[in-house]
């Protein structure tokens, strides 16, 4: 079981000497992964209600400084070796996909193949307004940019002609150290479930009845074509911090998970000693099973 840290370019992480602090010490505590989140504007005013809160609001102010996740995973890269790198998520419809597609396969690159692309299809649409990105038909504008992300790192002189993108004999270098990045759906709808299922190397359900959304995506996956069992299921829930963090990750892990994620506001207080802590008490012992 592999075990993350999300909301990880938050609070004192998000600053240059919090990225470097983070991830050298949750590398040596054996984390597999961290995962960053991502919002490019914050409005002022906002009716869309925040999907991961009872209050329907962000838990932020809009002077939170919320640091771009690519430059903050660049500088992580930069001061680890073998922790990945990844998304949680982005927000893919705001993306150009093409500049996206060169930043990514720049970063996995130059951090010897460790970044994973979790993507969302975003709740706020003020945010969109405000970037001019067309809130209707978002859904299909990330499906379509997934595969143009696809299309140009899968060699050169490649060509796309879809609803939202076109271009013909183009090249984008360097391409990813596998010729991809592992993309994982987030959501936790029924259609992010069908996303995954359809699409994604990965699922990511923030919230919501686990066992249902697996299903979702396995039978999506044999509908079309799909292995199943390919597309790895990561898990935000609060299972890791109850007295038996083994037994829960064995119960999760027959469920279908294969990740489990911890918010990094856990560590956010004296972060040597609780990633060190956390990393004898929970990580050793689950990441074995």
């Amino acid at each position: 079981m592999k075990i993350g840290i999300a909301f990880a370019n938050t609070g004192p992480f998000g600053t240059a000497e919090g990225v470097v602090t983070l991830g050298r010490e949750a590398e040596a505590a054996g984390f597999e992964s961290v995962w960053t989140v991502e919002h490019v504007v914050y409005p002022d005013a906002y009716g869309s209600t925040y999907p991961y809160d009872d209050s329907g609001r962000m838990p932020m102010g809009p002077d939170t400084p919320l640091v771009d996740p690519l430059i903050w995973l660049a500088w992580l890269a930069a001061h680890t070796s073998t922790i990945r790198l990844a998304t949680g998520i982005l927000i893919l419809p705001e993306h150009e996909p093409a500049a996206l597609a060169k930043r990514l396969g720049t970063l996995d690159s130059m951090s010897g193949g460790r970044v994973e692309l979790g993507i969302g299809v975003g709740w706020l649409r003020e945010e969109f307004d405000a970037l001019g990105v067309p809130w209707e038909r978002r859904g299909a504008r990330t499906d379509e940019y997934v595969q143009v992300m696809r299309t140009l790192w899968s060699g050169d002189s490649v060509s796309f002609d879809g609803e939202f993108v076109s271009f013909a004999g183009v090249s984008s270098n360097p391409k990813p150290v596998g010729g991809t990045i592992p993309i994982v759906v987030g959501g936790h709808s029924g259609a992010a479930a069908r996303r995954a299922g359809r699409l994604g190397d990965g699922f990511f359900p923030a919230k919501g009845d686990l066992d249902d959304l697996v299903a979702t995506v396995h039978r999506t996956a044999e509908e079309n074509g799909r292995d199943p069992d390919s597309i790895k299921v990561t898990w935000g829930g609060p299972e890791l911090l109850g007295s038996d963090p083994v037994g829960a990750a064995e119960e999760l892990r027959s469920r279908g998970v294969s990740r489990i994620v911890v918010p990094a506001y856990l560590f956010w207080a004296d972060p040597a000693v609780s990633l060190a802590e956390f990393g004898e008490r929970v990580v050793a012992p689950v990441a074995g099973i």
